[in-house]
């Protein structure tokens, strides 16, 4: 009866509350209280959210992660719930600055060391660039690992990010481990010489070195990057191939570095490293009208859900999960979120992108880290081969043989993919059947394409030349580019502004 009591009252408090809406994201200065909160009824979390507190983590159904001010407990606590403090942030760690190797935590002094000796030591396949610096200044580190690092090639770009909370060091840790892995043994296993020699991977093991160096969830600013990004439909409706605007102005730094970057690419899969709990999480986090706590599926759901489960498959303890089946979840069905990276990457870019939850502990002890990459090894190598499937091809205008930026569905299934308009490469991840594909381009016929048959294997190749539409003859000569089409030289120029705005 108590509880029943206690709910009501909580949902009373909240929904007075949630006239004035709340933030999610932040900011969030000074002292911030990781709580453990209990939940009196199934209605108690998505109060939680509309309510605008940044709820980190839910697996356990009776009680969520929360991590607020001192003011938001206590306004917790005032509508009822039931409240245990369980850390206090910021808490800055106890670094090696000079610790080097695998199995230990880098600092971001330590980790930029480590990958700029990498990248020294393997000048062939390797490249380190910054993306841009972070709100103190410190540099968000990709590092490219592919057989021709300074030539654009027909190759499927693939990437992982760890580490947009800063007290979630693990992912950090196991993208050194495969960075390793793939530097180490190419030339002299062939199945990382393959994937090496086949695709662009580009690795951010620390998208958050604020958050790292000071112990917090947060960005320097307070922000939780990880509902910062542009929110559907509230920020953006369409793609970047339909001119919709990036919107990195006024973002946080580090995700506005994310944003130019991903959007100069054509990343065709995609994932993103957490702890917290033991699961991958899948798209979407969050359709508009969908509550959380119910599953949110993406026109891919069959394909998207396969890929979350090479993953899970290969990584013992995350399969065997008593709270996720086989070790995935729908992230809306899980718990949602606005403003997350996965669901812009998949809207906006046409990229696949999945949260990897690698741990429940926060930080566990570095100890343990040679464990967790003998859990994860197989599955982050497994996850990234899967980018070779599906269907891929080139692009060009019929009569100059010059790329396209063209835009790829599959009939009965609107999402996007698009090219790359300096190779024309396009890549999109099906699973095994029989596909009609249409490829489009403004200014040209459009081309369907039936009956292309997809195995479990490597990806089958459909190159497409694509025909202009021919211009009215009352239309001037002069509106001809001498071996260029208009639609290919815009292509061109648009790619050339974002190539010049990188960073």
């Amino acid at each position: 009866m108590r509880s029943v009591l206690v709910f009501c009252l909580a949902v009373a408090g909240l929904s007075a509350q949630a006239q004035i809406p709340g933030n999610p994201v932040g900011p969030r200065l000074g002292t911030v209280l990781e709580l453990d909160v209990d939940l009196p009824g199934p209605g108690a979390l998505a109060l939680l959210g509309e309510a605008g507190y940044n709820i980190g983590h839910f697996s356990d159904p009776s009680r969520v992660t929360i991590y607020a001010t001192p003011e938001e407990r206590d306004r917790l606590m005032a509508d009822g719930y039931t409240v245990r403090e369980v850390a206090r942030q910021p808490a800055p760690p106890e670094f090696d600055e000079g610790a080097k190797g695998l199995g230990v935590y880098h600092s971001y002094t330590s980790l930029t060391n480590e990958l700029l000796a990498y990248a020294g030591d393997h000048p062939a396949i390797a490249r380190l660039v910054t993306l841009g610096a972070s709100v103190s200044n410190r540099q968000l580190w990709a590092l490219l690992i592919t057989d021709n690092p300074d030539e654009e090639e027909d190759e499927p770009e693939f990437k992982y990010v760890s580490t947009m909370h800063g007290d979630e060091p693990v992912g950090t840790e196991m993208c050194h481990y495969l960075i390793d892995r793939l530097l180490t043994a190419y030339g002299t296993d062939s199945r990382v010489t393959d994937l090496v020699n086949e695709t662009e991977i580009w690795i951010v093991p620390l998208m958050n070195p604020d958050g790292l160096e000071s112990g917090s969830r947060f960005n320097a600013n307070g922000i939780d990057l990880n509902r910062a990004f542009p929110d559907f439909p509230v920020d953006y409706v369409g793609t970047f191939h339909d001119g919709d605007p990036l919107d990195d102005a006024g973002r946080q730094p580090e995700v506005a570095r994310i944003l130019r970057w991903t959007a100069d690419r054509r990343f065709v899969l995609s994932a993103n490293f957490h702890t917290g709990a033991v699961v991958v999480n899948y798209l979407y986090d969050h359709i508009p009208g969908i509550p959380t706590g119910v599953d949110a599926p993406t026109p891919d759901n069959a394909l998207i859900r396969a890929l979350s489960l090479e993953y899970s498959t290969h990584n013992p303890p995350m399969f065997a999960s008593l709270t996720f089946p086989n070790g995935v979840s729908n992230g809306s069905e899980w718990y949602s979120i606005t403003g997350g990276m996965q669901d812009w990457h998949y809207r906006y870019m046409g990229c696949i992108d999945a949260t990897i939850e690698l741990a429940v502990p926060k930080k566990p002890s570095q100890s343990l880290l040679p464990i967790y990459w003998a859990n994860n090894e197989e599955s982050m190598l497994s996850y990234l081969e899967a980018v070779h499937r599906g269907i891929r091809g080139i692009v060009t205008d019929a009569d100059t043989g010059l790329p396209l930026d063209a835009r790829i569905t599959i009939q009965g299934n609107l999402q996007p993919v698009f090219t790359d308009p300096d190779v024309g490469d396009y890549y999109r991840l099906l699973l095994p059947g029989a596909y009609t594909v249409v490829v489009e381009v403004p200014g040209y016929f459009t081309q369907t394409i039936p009956g292309v048959v997809v195995s479990a294997g490597s990806a089958t190749r459909v190159d497409v030349e694509m025909n202009v539409i021919p211009l009215p003859a009352a239309r001037p000569i002069a509106l001809v580019l001498t071996g260029v089409s208009l639609v290919a030289a815009a292509g061109l120029i648009r790619r050339k502004r974002w190539r010049a705005n990188r960073g």
